[in-house]
């Protein structure tokens, strides 16, 4: 009968079990949980048939994360050849993960179960008993270093997965957008009661906040101050109707008091506005490294929300189109499905440009085609290996098309050739990187060929110079011999 051996990876090392085979032990899954439950028990069922420990913390975590992936080490193998039998008929090796069984059942005799998993489980629970010559203190350590040097691996930065600062990003940006509005209008609100024709000549939130710190007060303001009036303002016309209106205003006189609290606060709106546009580029940045495709297909700041409301960018990539469309309206979606009536047509791509360019009544069309796309262009950013814009470029145009035909009536490229066509443009610029590198390392052997080539000739130069001061050296021995 072949016997049957129990592969257990513990933090410390490798260990290879082997379950007796007499008439008193446990057969039945009922009885072998049964026997784990006692340490003697169980000690006349398994016994320690192999042991190889790991030698360094490095080596610990290269096995673990192995393991983790279910891949076989050359550490594992040739552990399990020296101590098994030869013959795979002899035996039967026991593993807890069947996907690790799939990848040594090449070279070994595998078999995995609830049984198999039961004796791992008495094993695990005894191990420190059945392996005498490892020490519980140390046994613990080894399991509190491999924990933390896994954890920290598993948490390490991940160029192409940067999903995590997007949310972070586009939901302080959402925030600012609130406070920035809120706090202008507490500006103009404020302001207005000094200057209230300004309201109506200076419309953006954030031109006014600087005008009002260049006008300041009414009756005070410097005229050479025209200048920085115009900058503020965007444009020498609208200056010159803020400087009309100055004269002719109608608001309550304030004190310098009132005026600094006021230029305080436009200030720190002004701040606000700042800050929004440095993290909008930073914004942009990351979307151009995470998710290429879907930045330019529907823009940083709706992919950065479509991201967000996902989760991160693989969930976002495991939604069918149908869920993608509907993205950030679930709400209305459970009201209509509650009350039986229209289920909504977009969520949060209702603010592209696409559906804002469509007509009325091709709204739902064009929202449910941009969806799809948006999909496509998730999961090629999730699972490409290459950051690259070229396959949102063409599914862009596809959307393009998509209006065209629904306006106009065109008929669109179909998707079989747009891909294709991508795929030879990805093609292409990967051959033109790798003539690139190439031609690099090429001058780099060259120069590298060229200096010394340079050193060459100066240690020859250095070399004739010194021999025709020895000659004479030699000429002075012979006349004195």
């Amino acid at each position: 009968m072949a016997s049957l051996f129990l592969l257990y990876e513990s933090a410390a090392g490798y260990a290879l079990f082997v379950k007796k085979e007499f008439e008193d032990t446990a057969q039945s899954q009922e009885a072998i949980q049964n026997s784990v439950l006692e340490p003697k028990t169980f000690g006349k069922m398994v016994t320690l048939h192999a042991w190889t420990p790991f030698t360094t913390a490095e080596e610990a975590l290269e096995q673990v994360n192995a393991i983790a992936g279910c891949t076989t080490t050359e550490l594992l193998v040739n552990f399990l050849e020296t101590n098994l039998p030869k013959s795979k008929k002899k035996y039967q090796l026991g593993v807890y993960d069947s996907e690790l069984g799939k990848e040594l059942s090449a070279q070994f005799s595998i078999t995995h179960g609830q049984t198999v998993r039961e004796l791992l489980r008495g094993c695990r629970a005894h191990f420190g008993r059945l392996v005498k010559d490892l020490n519980e203190v140390d046994l613990d350590k080894a399991r509190l270093g491999l924990g933390h040097s896994f954890s920290r691996n598993r948490m390490q930065l991940d160029p192409n997965r940067q999903d995590k600062p997007i949310i972070n990003t586009i939901a302080l940006l959402d925030n600012l957008d609130k406070n920035i509005n809120t706090f202008a209008m507490r500006v103009r609100e404020w302001y207005a009661w000094h200057f209230p024709e300004l309201a109506k000549i200076v419309t953006d939130n954030m031109a006014y906040c600087k005008v009002s710190r260049v006008v300041r007060i009414r009756d005070d303001f410097d005229k050479t101050r025209v200048a920085d009036l115009a900058d503020a303002c965007g444009s020498e016309e609208i200056a010159m109707e803020v400087i009309k209106a100055m004269k002719m205003s109608m608001g309550q006189d304030i004190v310098e008091m009132d005026m600094q609290n006021i230029d305080r606060f436009a200030s720190e709106v002004v701040a606000l506005f700042t800050m929004r546009k440095t993290l909008h580029e930073y914004l942009k940045v990351k979307m151009d490294l995470v998710a290429p495709n879907l930045s330019s297909l529907i823009g940083e700041i709706i992919g950065a929300r479509l991201i967000s409301h996902a989760g991160s960018l693989i969930n976002l990539a495991k939604y069918p189109a149908s869920t993608v469309q509907i993205l950030g309206a679930e709400k209305a979606l459970f009201r209509a499905l509650k009350t039986k009536g229209n289920t909504p047509k977009y969520g949060l791509i209702f603010h592209s440009t696409f559906i804002g360019r469509a007509q009325q009544k091709n709204k739902g069309r064009i929202s449910r085609y941009l969806a799809n796309k948006c999909s496509i262009a998730s999961r090629i950013d999730c699972f490409s290996d290459e950051a690259t814009t070229i396959f949102g470029e063409k599914l862009r145009d596809q959307v393009e098309e998509r209006l065209l035909f629904l306006t106009e009536g065109t008929t669109p490229r179909k998707n079989l050739d747009v891909m294709q066509e991508a795929i030879k443009q990805v093609t292409k610029s990967r051959k033109k990187k790798k003539r690139k590198a190439d031609a690099g390392a090429d001058a780099g052997a060259a120069g590298e060929a060229l200096e010394e080539g340079a050193v060459k000739k100066k240690k020859k130069k250095k070399a004739e110079e010194v021999e025709p001061e020895e000659a004479p050296k030699k000429k002075k021995k012979k006349a004195a011999e």
